[in-house]
């Protein structure tokens, strides 16, 4: 079948043509509205079309739209630099800017090896990593991502990396809210850097708040700091994945905010620049950067990275964040919105399990809420699901639970500006395309 666009996408499949977006809403040529409940693919977090975002960008448009950095510095990526220092933990002071969350992964892991070569520890190039997990689609972040469909066909031209277990507590029926269950998973990733040798092992890199492949998954109790004390332990690096839980969505700028747990690495970016611009960064400690820089300098770079129009953008968009409060509104609608997921549990028996933190949440889809036993895989409720809500104008993100071969969880991550009465929103187009899901695939729910 020949299609008679010139694009090429994932699939054969067709969306409307956008129109125009304004706030959490988004509408089609045909004057279709939807919801924007995912922010895209979580990226949009303070809104489309924000006035004084796009000010921001024209001012800088009326100076320069490109200096290359090796050329010239600009006075937008040094503000940027020293914004998101101020905004990272202490003694990460130094940022290297990039277009995109896979290009920000990648630049952390040759950072991470370009350090240990450099003092003397060339022996360390393993970078242990969790499954499931996503963390870019290039070679070098995608043989860190533990999602078979998206590496298995790449994997002869690539080194895959040593992963372990996502402590994913909810589906192995451990309490969250005990530590022993945190020390639990992070014995693995010491068992895991045994095995593999401790002078191989150059770093690990995880989620705080899991993304798509783990839907919001929140670590369970002293797992994380159990995860900082093995890795200072065997002199591995520790790398913070804020790709989608930095900039803001969880409450806090950044996701490990929520445990008190600093890294020695941070890739960031999606709400980071929150669509206006491509743009994303790697944060990394001082101690880290100075004996790289010293060796002869960082043999890493693209074209487009410190770009003056999308470090303007990212400045306008952090302020917009800061002047408007969005962190606390995100806390506090967040809050409400998990309420209101959780509520529908009590109607929708195949929900098995809600989670996440502030506008990061997702729910996922079981056959048995006891055993956690996925949806049978025929029913494709990851992709049905989601064109049942968008027919009702509510747009959400899925991906498949359990590998990328079976299990539902879909991400509901609306922009840090949606208010109670868009969760009310929200929450009606969602039932309806529950329960229409739920009557294609003949599940049961309970009345109103």
């Amino acid at each position: 079948m020949k299609s008679d666009s010139h694009l090429f996408y994932q699939t054969r499949a067709r969306r409307p043509v956008l129109s125009q977006a304004r706030g959490v809403y988004m509408w089609d040529v045909d004057g279709k509205r939807y919801l924007d409940g995912s922010s895209g693919a979580m990226v949009s977090n303070i809104g489309h079309s924000n006035p004084r975002v796009l000010e921001a960008m024209r001012r800088q448009m009326e100076k320069s739209t490109f200096g290359y950095r090796l050329h010239f510095e600009t006075e937008p990526s040094e503000r940027l630099a020293a914004k998101v220092a101020s905004l990272s933990p202490a003694g990460m002071e130094k940022v290297f800017f990039v277009s995109g969350g896979s290009e920000a992964v990648e630049s952390a892991i040759k950072l991470a090896r370009q350090y240990a070569v450099t003092v003397g520890q060339g022996s360390r190039w393993k970078v242990i990593s969790r499954d499931p997990s996503y963390h870019g689609s290039t070679f070098g972040a995608l043989a860190l991502t533990g999602y078979a469909p998206l590496s298995d066909p790449f994997m002869p031209m690539m080194q895959a990396m040593p992963k372990i277990p996502a402590p994913r507590a909810y589906l192995d029926g451990l309490p969250m809210d005990d530590p022993s269950t945190g020390a639990h998973y992070a014995a693995m990733l010491e068992a895991k850097i045994l095995e593999e040798g401790p002078e191989t092992v150059l770093a690990f890199i995880q989620e705080p708040i899991g993304g798509a492949s783990t839907g919001a998954l929140m670590p369970p109790a002293g797992y994380m700091q159990a995860v900082r004390d093995i890795c200072d332990r065997y002199g591995v690096l520790l790398i913070h994945d804020e790709v989608m839980s930095g900039g803001g969505r969880t409450g806090r700028f950044m996701g490990a905010e929520h445990f008190g747990v600093d890294p020695d690495i941070i890739a960031i970016s999606k709400g980071f620049g929150a669509g206006y611009a491509p743009l994303g960064a790697m944060i990394a400690q001082d101690r880290l950067i100075d004996p790289v820089l010293d060796a002869g300098g960082f043999l890493h770079g693209h074209t487009y990275a410190g770009n003056p129009l999308a470090c303007a953008a990212g400045l306008a968009v952090i302020e917009e964040i800061e002047t408007e409060g969005l962190m606390g509104n995100a806390a506090r609608i967040g809050g409400m919105l998990k309420a209101r997921l959780e509520n529908l549990m009590q109607r929708f028996s195949f929900i098995g399990d809600v989670r996440g933190e502030g506008l990061l949440l997702a729910f996922e889809l079981v056959s048995d809420r006891h055993t956690m036993e996925p949806l049978p895989k025929a029913l494709n409720a990851h992709s049905e699901l989601v064109d049942l809500a968008y027919e009702q104008g509510l747009i959400i993100y899925s991906r498949r639970t359990r590998g990328g071969i079976e299990g539902d969880h879909f991400l509901v991550c609306p922009p840090m500006i949606v208010n109670e009465e868009q969760v009310d929103e929200i929450i009606e187009m969602l039932s309806t395309a529950l329960e229409r899901f739920a009557a294609k695939a003949g599940l049961s729910v309970a009345a109103n």
